[in-house]
C-alpha cells in the first residue's frame, strides 16, 4: 500500500538525519579532558553529543558542534562550564544517602541469545568492573547454536558462569539466572551494553546504606550514534532519566508522580537494574509471560520495579551508575521498538493485577488519569523543537515521527491480549521443553526451566 504524503516526509526527515559523535568530558580540574565515547574515534569538526563529567560522575550532556579546524576540546569546555552546573554539595539535597560504605557481593546476570559478539564486548567491561567482589552469569536464552557456551568457556570460563534457559523469553531468562546467583544483590544488563568501570560499584552502593532499599537502577546513554534511528531516539531523552539521584517510597509517595507506582517507565530500565536477591526472589521474580521473546513484547523490567514496590521496599535512581547502549540501527527497528514499548507497557500492568488483585482498586482510582497520561507519552514526542533546559538529557533537534507514536498506541491497545497469548504460550512451550529434557537426562536431575511460570 502506498505511503500518504506526510509519511513519505517523514521518512524524507529520517533519513536527512546525521551521524553524530560522541564523546566523554570531564571537567576535574584546571583544564577539561575531552575522550571519545566507548569505541568511538577521537572527536573532530562536526556535531559532538558529550556526557558531562566532573570528578569522574556524570552531571549533564549537551549537543555541541565543533567548527572546522578548532580545538575540539576548547569549544566543548566553554559550553560544558557555561551550561552543566557542578553536583550539589550536600548528598541531602538530592535525597542521596550518605555512608553508602562498601557495596554488598553481587551477581551481575546478563541474558543473551546468538549475539556473541556483543556479547564479549559486554563482558570484558563487566570484568573491568572496581567493584571488590561480585560474580558474573550468562544465561543462553533458547540457543539454536553453541556459539555462546563455546564463547564462555573458550574466554570466560574463570570468570563466568553459564547457564542455559530452552524456554525463550527475558523474563524466563532473568528467573534462571536469579535461581542461580549466589550474591545478596543481583544485578542485570544486557548484551548490547559497555559498563563504565564504576557501574557495579555506584549501582549496589546504596543497598549497604539502606536496608529498605529493594531496587536500584541508573543512567544509560548511548555509545553510538551513527545512524538516524540511533540519533532520533536520543535525541527524545533515548532510555535516560536525568542526573538527579532519587528515592521512591511507597511510604511517602512522590508529590509530583500521581500515578505513583505504575508509571514504571520513569523508575529505569531493564539493561540497568539491580534487586535485593532475597526481595526478588520473595515476590516471584519476573512475570515469565512478559519480556522480549514473548507476546507481550516487553514490560518485565516495569513488572519487577511495581512488585518490590509494592511489597513496601525503595526504589533508587543513581545517575552516576552509568552504561553505554548500542541502540537499534534502522528505520524498521524503531518501528518494532515503538509497537513493543506501547505493548509492553500495558502487558506488565496487566501482569501487575493478574498476580497482584488487591492493587486494582488503587489502579482504577488512577486510571483517568493514567490514560492522559500515557496518550502524553506518545504525544510529547512528536513536538517540533523545544529541547530541554543545558545540562538536561532531553534535546529534541528532531521531530518525533507520528509513524512511531501511532505504533505505540497500537501497541498498548494489543497488550492485554500479548500477555494472555504469552502465558498460553509459556504453558505450552514448559510443558515440551519437561518433556524433552526428561528424555535427555537421568531421573532426577530435570530443573524447572521457567521458574515463577503460572
Amino acid at each position: 500500500m502506498a505511503r500518504s504524503a506526510r509519511a513519505r516526509e517523514e521518512i524524507r526527515r529520517f533519513l536527512d538525519i546525521g551521524a553524530v559523535q560522541v564523546a566523554e568530558l570531564d571537567l576535574d580540574g584546571d583544564e577539561a579532558v575531552l575522550r571519545p565515547g566507548p569505541g568511538s574515534p577521537p572527536v573532530t569538526h562536526g556535531e559532538v553529543f558529550v556526557l558531562v563529567r566532573r570528578g569522574g560522575r556524570p552531571v549533564g550532556t549537551l549537543l555541541g558542534r565543533v567548527p572546522e579546524g578548532a580545538d575540539a576540546r576548547v569549544v566543548l569546555e566553554g559550553r560544558a562550564r557555561a551550561e552543566c552546573a557542578p553536583l550539589p554539595s550536600a548528598r541531602a539535597d538530592t535525597g542521596e544517602p550518605s555512608g553508602l560504605g562498601e557495596p554488598p557481593y553481587t551477581s551481575v546476570v546478563v541474558a543473551t541469545r546468538e549475539r556473541a559478539g556483543q556479547l564479549a564486548r559486554a563482558l570484558d567491561s563487566l570484568l573491568a568492573q572496581d567493584h571488590p567482589r561480585f560474580e558474573i552469569v550468562v544465561v543462553d536464552n533458547a540457543p539454536v547454536t553453541d556459539e555462546t557456551r563455546e564463547l564462555v568457556e573458550r574466554k570466560y570460563a574463570e570468570r563466568v558462569r553459564y547457564v542455559c534457559e530452552r524456554v525463550p523469553g527475558l523474563a524466563v531468562a532473568h528467573n534462571a539466572g536469579l535461581a542461580a546467583v549466589r550474591g545478596e544483590v543481583v544485578a542485570f544488563t544486557d548484551d548490547d551494553v559497555v559498563a563504565d568501570p564504576r557501574w557495579l560499584t555506584e549501582l549496589t552502593a546504596p543497598f549497604a546504606a539502606d536496608a529498605g532499599l529493594g531496587c536500584a537502577t541508573g543512567l544509560i546513554l548511548p555509545a553510538r550514534l551513527t545512524t538516524p534511528a540511533q540519533v532520533l531516539l536520543e535525541s527524545h531523552g533515548g532510555f535516560a532519566k536525568g542526573f538527579t539521584p532519587r528515592t521512591y517510597d511507597p511510604a511517602r509517595p512522590p508529590g509530583d508522580e500521581p500515578l505513583f507506582p505504575f508509571t514504571a517507565g520513569r523508575f529505569g530500565s531493564g539493561a540497568n537494574m539491580a534487586f535485593r536477591t532475597a526481595v526478588l526472589r520473595s515476590v516471584g521474580g519476573f512475570d515469565p509471560a512478559t519480556g522480549a521473546g514473548t507476546a507481550a513484547r516487553g514490560g518485565d523490567d516495569l513488572y519487577g520495579f511495581v512488585r518490590v514496590l509494592a511489597q513496601g521496599h525503595r526504589l533508587r535512581y543513581t545517575p552516576s551508575a552509568l552504561v553505554w547502549h548500542h541502540h537499534r540501527e534502522t528505520w524498521r527497528d524503531l518501528e518494532t521498538q515503538a509497537y513493543g514499548y506501547g505493548a509492553g507497557l500495558t502487558a506488565y500492568l496487566t501482569a501487575v493485577l493478574v498476580n497482584r488483585p488487591a492493587l486494582l482498586p488503587a489502579f482504577l482510582a488512577r486510571l483517568p488519569r493514567g490514560l492522559a497520561h500515557a496518550r502524553t507519552l506518545t504525544a510529547v514526542r512528536e513536538t517540533e523543537g523545544g529541547g530541554a533546559a543545558p545540562g538536561d538529557h532531553d534535546v529534541r533537534t528532531h521531530p518525533w515521527p507520528r509513524r512511531l507514536s501511532r505504533l505505540q498506541r497500537r501497541g498498548m491497545l494489543y497488550g492485554p491480549l500479548g500477555y494472555v497469548r504469552a502465558r498460553r504460550a509459556l504453558r505450552a512451550t514448559v510443558g515440551a521443553t519437561a518433556r524433552e529434557t526428561a528424555r535427555e537426562t537421568a531421573p532426577g536431575t530435570v530443573r524447572e526451566t521457567a521458574r515463577g511460570a503460572r
